[in-house]
């Protein structure tokens, strides 16, 4: 009878172990699932916009300039740059789209750029992916720049697609053959005349014939060297 009350009280004790073990084990998946939305919720903020400078930079009610990751619009006038093609273009469907609207950003490993602007992926409530969007339209080419990769590939497949059907910037394209140094480290390219082209390391350098070529390799142009890289793109041969 003892031997029998023994085992009881054993059983009991590792049933009550037992059951304080799952109670904690509930109470440490619900702090999980808390402390995983409550991330998922900080990543999920929504910012209004209030102004647009361009095509790929805007500033949001809280005063934060963003710029645009992984993508170069045209530039529009401003100091003593005149308007490139398409600049315009770009800020127009720019502001139709973020203007006094919600948007969710994105950040990938480098947050902010030397001028203090935070650097970001756009994303619209319908989850428009904003700066593939721009690429796919052909209003910016894209802008390989370290460490911000995240989406990459997948911004220079978008370009490749409006290249291909020859959308915006990239319609009734026409150019002469010339050669252009390019880097594989930066993923800029120059003018072979141009001084910064020869300090790109021999092993690091690669060539092409034409503009063309090097935007669809995922190459963008030295702002320095190649100034006038559109003036050419909206004539008909």
């Amino acid at each position: 009878m003892t031997e029998f009350k023994l085992r009881s009280a054993a059983t009991s004790f590792f049933a009550v172990q037992r059951w304080a073990f799952d109670i904690r084990r509930l109470i440490f998946s619900i702090f999980l699932i808390l402390f995983t939305s409550a991330a998922c919720a900080s990543d999920q903020t929504w910012f209004t916009v209030k102004w647009v400078n361009d095509g790929d930079t805007i500033v949001l009610t809280n005063g934060n300039r963003v710029r645009y990751i992984g993508i170069n619009a045209p530039e529009i006038d401003h100091d003593r740059q005149k308007a490139q093609p398409y600049g315009y273009q770009a800020k127009s469907i720019n502001t139709q789209l973020v203007l006094n609207r919600k948007i969710r950003l994105e950040f990938d490993q480098e947050r902010h750029d030397r001028y203090g602007r935070l650097l970001a992926y756009i994303f619209l409530p319908d989850q428009t992916f904003l700066n593939e969007y721009l690429l796919q339209e052909g209003y910016a080419f894209f802008l390989f720049r370290k460490p911000n990769l995240k989406y990459s590939q997948r911004l220079l497949k978008a370009q490749r697609e409006a290249m291909k059907y020859g959308k915006g910037m990239w319609s009734n394209w026409s150019e002469k053959k010339n050669q252009y140094v390019a880097s594989r480290n930066s993923r800029r390219f120059h003018m072979q005349s141009c001084a910064s082209a020869r300090n790109i390391n021999q092993r690091n350098r690669t060539y092409f014939e034409t503009k063309w070529d090097a935007f669809k390799s995922g190459y963008a142009p030295a702002g320095g060297c190649i100034k006038e890289f559109w003036s050419y793109a909206s004539k008909k041969d």
